[in-house]
């Protein structure tokens, strides 16, 4: 994990003596004393935070030492402020001097001095004084504040909020909604007269104020958003892009409509709303000489008289729409058309936001919301912008009452066909489901009609995607999807290559005749097989559960057997297939289960030729055919001939020994009269005629060539079934009796071509001596190879007819006795 040298290191570390760490404890004090602190107190701050963190143990630094470490936490240098607040996480305060959480002037306070007081927070009281202290700032008058204070205070409080939502008092909530509109709202609209350090946007000073530009190079006519530019930036201006940063968290914390103070009448809130929508007398601090106020930007006079949230909630709206209309401008810079995008998505969440909490804004945001989603579709460079209007419409859709199935299509349909590559798309999107999965049932029936597009992300990426598939898979499976989906979870490997060769089929160039070039690239273009790719393509379910060329398909894709992409998909397929039976137990009839047991015999010779990924298919098809069998024994019956078939096929003990052996097993164990009344003596000597000649062929002669012998398991399988068949016929009992005692004669002291292992053919041999000593007696035989239910499942201690429960009460009751 480490390397030598860095274990040396962490070894002494911990090795240390208290005489020597009380000396370098000395000497890092005369060096914080100094006025300069150069190269040697950093490599001193660094020793000690290995110390610290390199044992389990919490230790106690001097208490002048702490308090030089402390100071640090101001220093104008973020390397001694990173050190110091690291060093100081890993110790314990002194007692008597916690953290301070009464600070002077707490805006100047830095990131990691904000995350050292978090840290060590001991109370939830804690955090509410040192938050009372922050919000003291905000009351005070802006030149009454050191240039630029007030902008540290919303990311410091930020981060306090995640840590501990519940820290902030209502009033405190109502004094941030109020700063949070003025600065939204009200901002400078002239640049800065200066650069102000760490600003976005960076130019040559202005000597006169000029007013603030859009990013087509207009002067803006309605009020700053964090989409407009400059030379430089007013304080305001930097709290105004700070709290549209922080907003949606502001208002997913603190203003839930699930608070019933908070809430109105719908009706209300809409009469309101509309009163709003349709007034255009300007509020007194949004005129400015000479400006242009927008639709968005006017607002009623009366929503001065709103409580301090609808009124936060009023002005995010208004600032989200201007953000809309200012992204339809043209902007110069890449990056700005980057900065764009990214202000649209953060608009669009905060819209969905306050409309959540206010039904009666859905009306006025819709028609936006519209036009957005008319403009950008076209284009999937904006893909990741869209899928928060999917969101929006998936939330607000139903009660603006507005036809989605156009959102829908593009997000299900287009997103997985061309943009499958994009991991951050992936992300994004498989993330929406996964916390919407339950309104997307219910609300968008074609969902799982787009299984097979969906299902190419987790081709083309599965080891950072299989997670999200665990949870969305069962979603996926219904009783009409079902079969398909089996289909193509086992062709997941086929269609990761197949997604390969789509990609490399747009960039590289048509070979030429006699060059070298992947032959299955080859194929992917030629007419004659492009039908195969084009099915494993398909974006919709419906156009058939799978094709008949599979072996063909398998053989042209078969140079990308090793590559690491369909590896790691293949990797994949078993546990998905797992989930996937889980879900189909509990939504499938007996009919639909019983054709996908044939669909497991079927697909069992038909699968791509990776060897481990074939066993491991064989290895989940077993476990589940023997779960489904053993909930629904009737479901022999349904296959019987299929699987007597595939029993009765001597190649298949050699080829596919999991999966036999199960199938043996299962006949043995549910083809009777007590599983399912169809079960006929003329079916149970088929079974056993064809099980019997199986065992005989490969008990008699050696394996066929490049064949391993028969795996003992198999060879007890059969020898079992047979006998449990014999039982419930007892005309076949002399048959399997002969065949047993030929067995032991047959082995007695030499060696057999079909069993390599002396110890394997001793465990059959006396397997086969216990079943033949139980046919002498055919009335015990039945009861013990085939058991009744109560025996198997024996529930006595239920039983109020049998002497146990009273037994077992009594010696309970004298055990608590003798307790007391």
């Amino acid at each position: 994990m480490y390397s030598h040298s860095s274990e040396s290191l962490i070894q002494q570390a911990r090795e240390i003596q208290e005489p020597e760490l009380q000396k370098f404890y000395s000497r890092l004090v005369k060096l914080l004393q100094g006025k300069e602190l150069g190269h040697e107190t950093v490599d001193s701050l660094q020793r000690l935070y290995l110390i610290l963190s390199a044992t389990k143990y919490t230790r106690m630094l001097p208490s002048d030492l702490q308090k030089r470490l402390r100071s640090l936490l101001l220093s104008q240098s973020e390397q001694l402020q990173v050190l110091s607040a690291a060093v100081l996480r890993e110790t314990l305060p002194l007692s008597g001097q916690e953290p301070n959480y009464n600070q002077e002037n707490p805006a100047q306070l830095n990131s990691h001095a904000t995350a050292l007081l978090i840290s060590q927070a001991v109370t939830r009281t804690d955090l509410s004084f040192f938050c009372a202290q922050l919000l003291r700032c905000l009351e005070g008058r802006p030149s009454e504040s050191p240039a630029h204070s007030l902008l540290y205070i919303l990311p410091v409080l930020n981060t306090i909020l995640t840590h501990n939502p519940k820290c902030l008092t209502e009033d405190h909530v109502t004094l941030v909604s109020k700063k949070l509109v003025d600065w939204l709202r009200y901002a400078s609209i002239v640049q800065g007269g200066g650069a102000s350090s760490g600003r976005f946007f960076t130019g040559p000073r202005s000597r006169q104020p000029l007013p603030i530009a859009e990013l087509d190079g207009t002067v803006s006519g309605d009020f700053f958003t964090v989409l407009c530019v400059g030379q430089g930036f007013t304080e305001d201006q930097w709290m105004n892009v700070y709290s549209f940063s922080m907003l949606r968290h502001w208002l997913l914390t603190y203003h839930s409509v699930s608070n019933g103070n908070t809430t109105v009448d719908a009706a209300n809130r809409l009469q309101l709303s509309l009163s709003l929508s349709l007034s255009f007398s300007n509020d007194d601090r949004s005129e400015v000489d000479g400006s242009v106020v927008s639709m968005v930007s006017a607002t009623s006079s009366s929503s001065r008289v709103l409580p301090p949230k609808e009124r936060l909630r009023e002005k995010a709206f208004q600032y989200c729409q201007r953000l809309i209309e200012q992204s339809n401008r043209k902007a110069h810079k890449k990056t700005d058309t980057e900065l764009q995008k990214a202000c649209l998505v953060e608009a669009v969440y905060i819209l969905d936001c306050v409309c959540v909490e206010d039904a009666s804004l859905v009306y006025r945001t819709f028609p936006s919301i519209k036009a957005l989603f008319g403009r950008l579709s076209s284009d999937l460079l904006y893909a990741r912008v869209l899928l928060p209007i999917a969101q929006f419409c998936l939330n607000h859709g139903e009660l603006a009452a507005v036809d989605c199935d156009s959102m829908w299509k593009l997000v299900f349909g287009r997103f997985p066909a061309e943009l499958f590559s994009d991991p951050f798309l992936a992300h994004e999107l498989l993330r929406f489901l996964r916390l919407n999965l339950e309104n997307i049932q219910l609300r968008v029936s074609q969902y799982t009609h787009f299984f097979p597009n969906l299902l190419k992300f987790l081709a083309w990426d599965s080891p950072a995607v299989v997670d999200d598939f665990v949870d969305l898979l069962p979603s996926l499976v219904t009783p009409g999807t079902t079969v398909e989906l089996l289909h193509t979870l086992l062709d997941l490997p086929c269609l990761s290559a197949t997604l390969v060769l789509q990609l490399r089929s747009a960039c590289l160039p048509i070979s030429e005749p006699g060059s070298r070039s992947l032959a299955c690239l080859d194929a992917f273009r030629h007419s004659s097989s492009r039908g195969l790719f084009l099915f494993l393509l398909r974006g919709e379910a419906g156009s058939g559960d799978t094709i008949e060329r599979l072996d063909d398909l398998h053989k042209l894709l078969a140079e990308a057997a090793d590559w690491p992409r369909v590896i790691h998909c293949a990797q994949t397929v078993p546990v998905l297939l797992h989930i996937f039976f889980n879900t189909v137990v509990m939504v499938a009839d007996e009919t639909l289960l019983a054709h996908l047991i044939l669909v497991m015999l079927e697909r069992s010779s038909l699968l791509f030729n990776i060897p481990t990924y074939i066993k491991e298919i064989h290895r989940v098809f077993s476990c589940h055919l023997l779960r489904l069998c053993k909930l629904h024994p009737s479901l022999i019956m349904y296959q019987s001939h299929e699987l007597l078939e595939f029993a009765g096929t001597t190649a298949n003990v050699y080829t596919k020994e999991e999966l036999y052996t199960h199938v043996v097993w299962v006949l043995g164990e549910y083809l009777s009269v007590s599983c399912d009344s169809r079960c006929s003596v003329r079916l149970i000597t088929s079974c056993f005629e064809a099980l019997e000649a199986v065992l005989f062929e490969i008990t008699s002669s050696a394996p066929p060539p490049g064949a391993t012998c028969p795996a003992p398991r198999a060879i007890n399988a059969l020898m079992s079934a047979l006998a449990k068949l014999a039982s419930r016929s007892h005309d076949l009992i002399p048959r399997v009796s002969l065949f047993l005692s030929k067995l032991r004669t047959l082995t007695r002291g030499r060696s057999v071509p079909w069993c390599s292992d002396e110890e394997d053919l001793v465990a059959i041999v006396t397997r086969g001596e216990e079943l033949w000593s139980l046919l002498k007696t055919p009335s015990i035989a039945q009861s013990v190879l085939t058991p009744p239910p109560h025996v198997i499942t024996p529930q006595s201690h239920r039983d109020n007819n049998v002497a146990m429960p009273l037994g077992l009460r009594t010696l309970s009751i004298l055990a608590q006795s003798q307790r007391h």
